[in-house]
């Protein structure tokens, strides 16, 4: 019986996939081990395809007969590879290839790509790449090349005589079907990029989830987090958008870096200034989410000092900003017009900590909570006392963070 043939349920299991949601890696490795299970001598395979990631270019899952396969990620870069260069990959994109072989063995053997020197000298005999586009666009980039919005499957083998015509026609027929599957897969991935990247994990997920009509969301409990970078107007007014859009990155990977990194969410960037939560479900969370607030502090400051350090150093301008936490209730979801929406947190917690925060640059303090967060934690806060808050009837008393001693940081 042909691969053809033997392949059909496989063609049904693609159909299948392509209607859901699969995982792309796992996938692709069971359609690897499915196909090398009908006789196709399969010993390496690579599926890449172009994504749209802030940290990312492209994305591919790399499979090895007899091991699992696995997912790589390749950063954006300003120069390209000398490995991208010598790519069988960058050749099919810029010439709008669909199939290319060479066999690496016999009177037909072409060794004319780098890899396919490595991949002789590892046994393997025959080498084939198949494209499939979705589109094709125009990228005005460093490159500028035709790149396909699609995929590119290799697949090599180590058999004595290659692939066959039969294995061939099999793996081409299949690369449709597949495609179609991955276009899913891939568009999910990019969907929940794009969501988490703009809007954060939790409200990225709750606009996938469907929670997009205005007014839609839920009330939470959370450590709310305000900082606020100091003296933008004069940087804005003085410096070239550059080197202003630098620094705003600098604060920003003090700031809401640290938030990410301790389990926090960074909510909205309004201007320069970071709103984040570190949320809790019950008490017997609030201890965590305050620990992890608590770390965010630490590693801001330390982090803020130390790039200002490097700043200086390089003769650009220093940064202060100010931090105000709150703990408290919140209402997290949808707000603004049906035809413009932002997904972000509302309520009297959140005004506070922005009224706190706004308190940093008068009592000269880089961060100040609320009792809320500082009774947790006694160790790590000072009472400055009772201070009446913009907006607020009764005056609130504020507490001042012990950061690290070895931070160096500023007041606001």
């Amino acid at each position: 019986m042909s691969h053809q043939a033997l392949a059909r349920p496989i063609r049904e299991w693609l159909i299948d996939q392509a209607l859901g949601q699969p995982d792309i890696a796992s996938m692709f490795d069971t359609m690897c081990q499915r196909l090398s299970g009908i006789g196709i001598p399969i010993a390496r395979a690579r599926l890449i395809w172009p994504t749209l990631h802030p940290l990312f270019r492209s994305e591919t899952v790399i499979w090895d007969r007899g091991k699992p396969a696995r997912l790589e990620q390749f950063e954006h870069q300003d120069q390209v590879t000398q490995a991208w260069l010598e790519s069988p990959f960058r050749y099919v994109l810029e010439n709008n290839v669909d199939v290319l072989r060479r066999e690496l063995q016999g009177p037909n053997e072409s060794l004319d790509f780098s890899l396919l020197k490595d991949l002789k000298a590892a046994g393997i005999t025959d080498y084939v790449v198949l494209a499939t586009s979705f589109e094709q666009v125009m990228e005005e980039d460093m490159r500028d090349v035709r790149e396909r919005r699609g995929i590119i499957v290799s697949w090599a083998s180590d058999r004595a005589n290659g692939f066959s015509s039969d294995d061939l026609e099999c793996l081409q027929q299949i690369q449709r079907i597949f495609a179609l599957a991955c276009k899913t897969a891939i568009q999910n991935r990019i969907s929940t990029n794009i969501a988490t990247t703009y809007l954060g994990v939790r409200a990225g997920r709750s606009v996938l989830d469907g929670k997009i009509r205005r007014g839609d969301g839920q009330h939470t409990p959370a450590v709310v987090w305000f900082s606020d970078l100091r003296g933008s107007t004069a940087f804005a007014e003085s410096m070239p958008s550059d080197s202003y859009f630098s620094l705003l990155n600098a604060y920003f990977e003090s700031t809401a870096g640290s938030v990410v990194e301790q389990g926090g969410e960074v909510l909205d960037f309004i201007g320069d200034a970071v709103l984040g939560i570190f949320p809790f479900q019950d008490e017997s969370e609030l201890e965590d989410a305050a620990k992890r607030a608590n770390a965010a502090l630490d590693q801001t400051l330390s982090r803020a000092a130390n790039t200002n350090k490097v700043r200086e150093a390089q003769g650009l301008e220093r940064f202060k900003f100010g931090v105000g936490l709150n703990v408290g209730e919140v209402k997290f979801g949808n707000i603004g017009i049906p035809q413009r929406l932002t997904f972000s947190i509302i309520g009297h917690t959140v005004n506070e900590a922005a009224r706190i925060e706004s308190m940093t640059k008068l009592l000269q303090q880089p961060v100040l909570s609320s009792a809320g967060l500082a009774r947790l934690n006694p160790e790590r806060w000072t009472s400055i006392g009772a201070h009446k808050l913009d907006g607020v009837l009764d005056p609130v008393e504020l507490y001042a963070f012990k950061g690290p001693a070895s931070t160096g940081a500023e007041a606001a």
